[in-house]
């Protein structure tokens, strides 16, 4: 195999699959640890419990357990508002479900006047959270309005935890309570659901409890969106197209999750149980994530309390490691996974200890990962050398037997083996850095840490394209904002460079288009997150730096 060709393959491959990830992408456990007070008394699936002493238990089977109540809520419903240190929640009365939930700590966008960011889109008019029953058990439970006896419709914790109750009565006695444990110190919110048979007849239903998002119908990006959970300890992760093809999930489920590229809201049962996961998707944009717990029996005169925990809120592995029930697990950077997780782990390092600008970690992690590499890369240009030297050669040995191509390679190959040259050896050191750079690309895509990150001058955002000024009208393959790419431009010029000091393609149609790379590799970058831009500019001045320094050497 002629090196001119692996290049070639090499550097197309590499030219495809960013650009196919660009434009086609659709882009005994371990518990939290909490102050006495601020824990809810939970048991998942317990055992029945009493809740009246005297009650008629005669069962009725052959018929529902409540007819649908014709009374009519006059009042609208009451919200109830939740101010803590990290988070701002508002609770309807209306199916006690979450209609807000407001991040104190991020914004939506770095404009000045930028509201704080909202976990809730404000099209799902019933909100998330949602209770029901398998099998429509309760049919008045779909539309009920629960109350209150709260005093206030606000509610200040700071100092400690307060718990908030919602109920709800049907016409025939089944009491359901939705209680909630707000902490000021945490994202995550204790619920349990508390289901009270005060009827004549069994209850024999399966709860649900439901996550509901919005997702735009083309999600870009190179990350994942979309539902996740943990089942049977194992990450399962459902892009939003295949939810058609396959939307039920059975096995231990841990918790449930539905994500963006930075954020994430998760249900969590008290204990992982042999549960389902279904998912539906409404109008190609309203997702419904449901924790379908196993089926319960809840005999007249008794109660079942169903634990969990709740959380909306970054997609930070320092958060997620300190909550536990390894729900860090649901950050996962795709197949080079093992090797993402330590980059960003030394790269939050570098930055809570040694220099507080994430632009300046970015470089100095690209720095030390091509140190170690450093010996392959020497080796890679070594052989390139080498080749650059015997090119002479082998343009002699093409014209001369350019009618035989059999005897061009027998030839070809006997001077590689003469002058002792390898002609892959270039190759093999850069195919092994490969899955480095895709495991940074993607980890440098979707580290929360970057979100809004300034480096310096004009980058403001690590996260977003870097752009020098506002044009204010389109430019053609740009993305808005509208301005100077210049951290791209000035990429564009290293590769460009890379590639003039680097030995040239044999086969004249190959070089052409490897002519053409820098420019394809701008076109496709510009619209990259500033991070990614940076980390790809680093690398290559210090390639070239590396090169030249191996071939004058």
């Amino acid at each position: 195999m002629e090196q001119s060709r692996i290049f070639a393959a090499i550097a197309l491959s590499f030219a495809v699959f960013l650009l196919w990830e660009f434009f086609f992408v659709d882009k005994v456990d371990k518990q939290v640890v909490e102050k006495p007070e601020q824990s809810l008394q939970t048991q998942t699936n317990s055992k029945e419990e009493p809740y009246l002493k005297e009650i008629n238990t005669e069962s009725l089977h052959s018929t529902p357990l409540i007819k649908k109540d014709d009374l009519k809520t006059i009042k609208p419903p009451r919200v109830i508002r939740i101010n803590t240190p990290l988070y701002s929640a508002v609770i309807s009365e209306k199916g006690a479900v979450v209609k807000s939930f407001v991040l104190n700590n991020y914004k939506e966008s770095m404009k000045p006047d930028s509201p704080l960011l909202e976990m809730i889109s404000p099209e799902l008019n019933n909100g998330t959270i949602k209770i029901g029953l398998a099998g429509n058990s309760i049919p008045e439970l779909n539309d009920a309005f629960f109350m209150t006896d709260v005093e206030h419709d606000t509610i200040e914790i700071n100092d400690y935890s307060r718990e908030l109750s919602f109920f709800w009565k049907s016409s025939n006695g089944i009491v359901i309570e939705k209680k909630f444990l707000f902490s000021p110190e945490t994202y995550m919110v204790g619920c349990n659901v508390i289901i009270k048979n005060g009827s004549n007849q069994t209850i024999r239903d399966n709860l649900i409890l439901s996550l509901f998002k919005v997702y735009a119908e083309e999600s870009g990006g190179y990350g994942f969106e979309g539902p996740s959970a943990l089942i049977n300890n194992s990450l399962e992760q459902v892009k939003i197209k295949d939810i058609k093809d396959k939307n039920i999930y059975n096995g231990e489920l841990k918790w449930i999750v539905v994500q963006d590229r930075y954020f994430m809201s998760c249900i969590i049962p008290e204990r992982a149980a042999d549960a389902s996961m279904r998912l539906f998707l409404q109008d190609n944009t309203v997702l419904e994530n449901q924790f379908v717990q196993p089926e319960s029996v809840i005999s007249p005169g008794t109660q079942r309390v169903f634990g969990f925990h709740l959380f909306m809120g970054p997609r930070s592995t320092k958060v997620l490691s300190k909550i536990g029930y390894d729900l860090d697990k649901s950050i996962n950077f795709g197949m080079f996974d093992f090797l993402a997780k330590p980059c960003l782990w030394l790269m939050n390092f570098l930055y809570d200890h040694f220099i507080a600008n994430f632009g300046i970690a970015i470089i100095i992690l690209t720095t030390l990962i091509k140190l170690v590499m450093w010996p392959l890369g020497t080796k890679s240009y070594k052989s390139m050398n080498e080749m650059k030297k015997i090119q002479p050669l082998v343009m002699e040995l093409r014209e001369k037997h350019k009618t035989d191509k059999t005897k061009m390679n027998e030839a070809t190959m006997a001077l590689y083996k003469t002058y002792k040259v390898n002609p892959v050896g270039g190759c093999l050191p850069m195919i092994l850095q490969i899955p480095v750079f895709f495991a940074l690309y993607r980890m440098l895509y979707e580290a929360i840490e970057l979100r809004h990150a300034p480096f310096f001058g004009w980058i403001t955002d690590l996260s977003a394209p870097d752009r020098l000024f506002d044009f204010g009208f389109a430019i053609p393959f740009m993305q808005p904002p509208y301005g100077i790419p210049v951290l791209t431009i000035i990429m564009g010029a290293t590769m460009f460079l890379q590639q003039k000091i680097s030995p040239a393609m044999g086969d004249p149609s190959q070089a052409k288009i490897m002519q053409l790379m820098p420019l394809v590799f701008t076109v496709i970058f510009i619209n990259f997150s500033s991070g990614l831009v940076l980390y790809w500019l680093v690398n290559n001045v210090l390639s070239i730096s590396q090169q030249y320094y191996t071939t004058n050497k």
